[in-house]
């Protein structure tokens, strides 16, 4: 009650505008992008808490020491140390197997720059669970951000991401000089 409160000030007050579908009814991926400044957070809290999602989301662990991190905890953060990340999709998909409303939102051109490509998290998490993809958005240029459509994933790695390539492809991001292009390595 108090999150959809908060978020109704936020969306009455900022510039942004959100422009979405409806929320998911179950388990699901959420694709957070173009991931492009730490304002991308602020904005995803706000969408989920306005839609009444309860979305978890993965970080690096350095946002989880110390007094933040409870805080990250309650917001739903679940901690990746990058350096050792052997386990890491067996243990989220052991949470979505137990979890029937679990929304994992993935930031798969991960930090905010830096990289030329995504990484292929959010689409092995995905095809292993069979959960849908919801493409979530930021765009500076038209100040809008929301969910777009939710897509299936096929297993053609090819053309599931020229579906995903099409949606992003107007979408600039917070900062569009660090938008990364939808590619994965294994295409």
């Amino acid at each position: 009650m108090i999150r959809r409160l908060v978020a109704r000030v936020f969306w009455r007050c900022s510039r942004w505008t959100l422009s979405t579908r409806p929320a998911p009814d179950g388990a699901c991926v959420l694709v957070g992008a173009p991931h492009t400044s730490n304002w991308d957070f602020i904005l995803m809290l706000a969408i989920a808490w306005r839609l009444d999602i309860h979305v978890h989301w993965m970080g690096k662990d350095s946002l989880f020491r110390g007094w933040m991190r409870p805080l990250m905890l309650a917001l739903g953060g679940i901690p990746v140390d990058r350096d050792n990340p052997g386990g890491l999709i067996d243990d989220v998909l052991g949470r979505i197997r137990t979890d029937d409303h679990f929304a994992l939102v993935i930031t798969p051109d991960g930090t905010r720059s830096g990289h030329s490509r995504w990484k292929s998290g959010f689409y092995r998490i995905a095809r292993e669970a069979d959960l849908p993809v919801i493409l979530g958005y930021v765009d500076r240029t038209t100040m809008t951000t929301g969910l777009g459509p939710t897509l299936r994933l096929t297993g053609d790695v090819a053309a599931d991401m020229d579906r995903i390539r099409d949606f992003y492809s107007d979408k600039a991001g917070f900062t569009p000089a660090h938008r990364v292009e939808p590619r994965l390595r294994e295409e």
